[in-house]
Order: C-alpha cells, then sequence, then structure tokens
C-alpha cells in the first residue's frame, strides 16, 4: 500500500476480492448421443479427455460430461427425441435443485453433442424444445448454448459409400457368400450354416429371390444405396452376421428408425431451423464430418461418409473437417472417430470441439475474449488434450 491509500481504501478493495471469490461456480452439462446401433461406449474416453480440457481452460466452470444412456435404435426417430427430451428435462432439473439454483432456472447451461444419427435426435431435441416456449421472446429452457454433431447425415449418407461398401463386400467374398447364405435362411432360404467370425462388416449387395419375404420390401432399401438395411449412421451399409440373424423385425424396425435419411425436403428444413436457431438465439451448431484423403488408384478424391452442402450454401459454414488419414474407409472412419488407434485426428478433433464449447460459454456469459487470450487458451488446451487422465491408465494418451 502505497503512503497515499488510505485503510478505508484498502479495505474496500479487500471487501471486493472476497466478493469475486465467492462467485457460484457455473455448472455446464455436456450430453453425448450415440447413433444408429451405437452403445454407451461408442465416445469411449472422449467426454472424459473433453471434460478434462473445459476445467483446465474455463475459469469458474464445473463441466459434467454425461453419456445418454444406451436406447434402442428402432420404431420413430420422434419417439426416441422424446424420451430424451423428457430425460434431459428432468436432468437438468435435478442439478439445478442440487446447486441451488431452483428446478427450471436456466442456471445450467447445456451442450449437446450427437454422434451420426445421435446428432439428428440432438438437433430434434433442440428445436423441440425452442418449438415449445410460450411465445418467441421466451428463454430457452433447458438453457442450451450448443449442439454439435459428429459426422451426423443431415443431408443424408454419401453414395460412394454404398460403392465403396460393395468392393469391400468383393474383398472379403467367402465372408460374404456366409453372410448372404444367412440372410436367405433368414427370409426362408436354405444355405450354408458355416460361420465366418472376427472379419470386418460386410455389405449386402446380393439380389433377393422372388420367394423371399424380403423382396416385399426391397425395393425401399435398394432406393437409398443397394444395402440390406440401407445403413443409417453406424454403418449404413455395413451389417455384422449377429445383427442380420436376429430377425426379420429387427430389420423392419430399424429401417422405420432410419428412413429419415431418405427425406430430402424434411433433412433441409431442418438444416434451416438448426441455422435460424443460432441466429436469433444464438445456440451454437456445429457439425464435424469424417474426411479421408485421396488414396489412388482406387480413390482420386477425398471421401467423406455424409453429404456435404453446397459451398455456397449458408450451412456450408456450420459443417467442419475431421481429418482422418489412418482408417480404411469411411465406414472405419465414422465408427472409430473416438477411437485414437483408428484416428489420427482424434485429438485435433477434441481441441476443436474444446474451442467451440469454449466460446458458447464465453458468448452464454457476454464475454468477448481477446485474441492474445485466445491464443493463451488455445495453447492450454492442447497440453490439457494430451496429458495422461488418471483413471484411464494413458489409455488414449498421446504417446
Amino acid at each position: 500500500m502505497s503512503s497515499g491509500d488510505s485503510p478505508s481504501e484498502d479495505k474496500s478493495a479487500d471487501t471486493n476480492l472476497t466478493v469475486i471469490k465467492q462467485l457460484p461456480t457455473d455448472l455446464l452439462l455436456i450430453v453425448f448421443i450415440h447413433g444408429f446401433k451405437g452403445t454407451d461406449t461408442t465416445f469411449k474416453n472422449f467426454p472424459s479427455r473433453l471434460e478434462h480440457v473445459l476445467t483446465e481452460v474455463i475459469e469458474n466452470l464445473k463441466v459434467e460430461c454425461i453419456v445418454f444412456p444406451a436406447y434402442e435404435t428402432k420404431g420413430q426417430l420422434n419417439a426416441a427425441v422424446e424420451h430424451f427430451a423428457d430425460w434431459l428435462t428432468t436432468l437438468t432439473v435435478q442439478r439445478e435443485v442440487a446447486g441451488g439454483q431452483g428446478g427450471g432456472a436456466g442456471k445450467t447451461r447445456v451442450v449437446l453433442c450427437g454422434h451420426s444419427m445421435g446428432g439428428l435426435l440432438a438437433a430434434d431435441a433442440l428445436l423441440a424444445f425452442v418449438n415449445s416456449r410460450p411465445d418467441k421472446n421466451a428463454p430457452l429452457w433447458p438453457n442450451i448454448i450448443a449442439c454439435i454433431a459428429f459426422d451426423t447425415p443431415y443431408l443424408g449418407l454419401h453414395p460412394t459409400v454404398f460403392k465403396n461398401s460393395a468392393t469391400k463386400a468383393v474383398e472379403y467374398a467367402g465372408a460374404a457368400r456366409t453372410v448372404v447364405s444367412d440372410v436367405f435362411s433368414l427370409f426362408g432360404k436354405k444355405g450354408a450354416s458355416s460361420t465366418v467370425y472376427g472379419q470386418p462388416p460386410l455389405a449386402i449387395a446380393a439380389a433377393p429371390t422372388e420367394e423371399s419375404g424380403w423382396a416385399k420390401w426391397a425395393p425401399a432399401a435398394y432406393a437409398v444405396g443397394g444395402a440390406l438395411v440401407a445403413g443409417a449412421a453406424a454403418g449404413t451399409a455395413y451389417y455384422r452376421r449377429d445383427d442380420i440373424g436376429s430377425g426379420y423385425s429387427w430389420a423392419t424396425d430399424h429401417m422405420n428408425y432410419v428412413r429419415n435419411l431418405w427425406d430430402e425436403e424434411a433433412l433441409r428444413k431442418r438444416m434451416r431451423d438448426l441455422v435460424d436457431v443460432q441466429v436469433h438465439l444464438g445456440v451454437t451448431f456445429r457439425s464435424f464430418y469424417t474426411l479421408l484423403p485421396p488414396a489412388p488408384p482406387s480413390f482420386s478424391s477425398p471421401r467423406t461418409f455424409v453429404i456435404l452442402p453446397q459451398r455456397t450454401s449458408p450451412i456450408a459454414a456450420h459443417f467442419l473437417p475431421a481429418r482422418n488419414h489412418q482408417a480404411a474407409d469411411e465406414v472405419q472412419a465414422h465408427t472409430n472417430m473416438f477411437n485414437p488407434r483408428f484416428n489420427d485426428g482424434y485429438y485435433q478433433l477434441g481441441l476443436d470441439t474444446a474451442k467451440i464449447i469454449r466460446e458458447a460459454v464465453m458468448s452464454a456469459r457476454g464475454i468477448i475474449e481477446s485474441d492474445d487470450t485466445e491464443a493463451q487458451k488455445d495453447v492450454e488446451a492442447a497440453a490439457a488434450m494430451e496429458e495422461t487422465l488418471p483413471d484411464q491408465g494413458g489409455s488414449d494418451a498421446k504417446p
């Protein structure tokens, strides 16, 4: 204290510091939603690693990453959306009450992260909450500040996925014959009973016979790519033998769930609505898509699992590449997006995701960071992303 400072001024400064230290800690819920035939382990260590990074780079924030419990990917998508919305509403109230904020107060901020078809579920849940407000000026609750998708087919599945799936089936012709035989057995045709285990998932491209029950609904499947259960987002044309062998009802139930992928007008409308929500309500929307490099001579162009918007479209700015140089094909890149063994872009994906969420939190707080501050936070995030987490034994730590 300088000679010109009075004791009262010093006391006032101490009081202000005390007030700052006692500010309540914000709670950020990051909810992960798996896709078609995904499970609770789809995201592996990605949520806990993201939680660690955000805790390191955002002050005065408690971060909780939660994986939405495994759900049945069959029936109508809107039924899954309703189930998720009820679950999220209950979870948010519980967290706000536990934090002394009062259930429904909107103090808990929420980020939705959906992989594959889970991104459709997240988007539709967000839009349902938006549309359920009593009027357009009412605040959004739960207080969702961002919706982030990972390889979600918002505009459909890329046609080359089916083409390349057929190529893969030829490479594993012996296993394919076994699976096709099982398919025909499933629909009343006799075939070989031998089983090939441990093979990669296979594309089913064999045409059905007239006598089979499959012929009754095959046209709908072939219309979207020529695969047995035209795939959706966790494997599209790829299915394992035990999945196929579980019966006709399984296949038809799941076909019903994924039929949203070929309703083009509904897909476009969803995109327009998400952009509109970002513009008018400030809810950040981003969609990462796996991007594989060219691999001549077989593949002269980069490959993606999903269809991308045209570059001139206003939607295009919301789509971000998640580069992967390790995956053998689009489906492996898609299903192993959160597995560093098959995705050399895993750590960059984590950093990019953390940055989007940090910016959304700062925006919700009404804080605009300087370029220097952002650069420093990026450095801190990179260091945190590569750290070995105590409860993971280095299973996804960067070597």
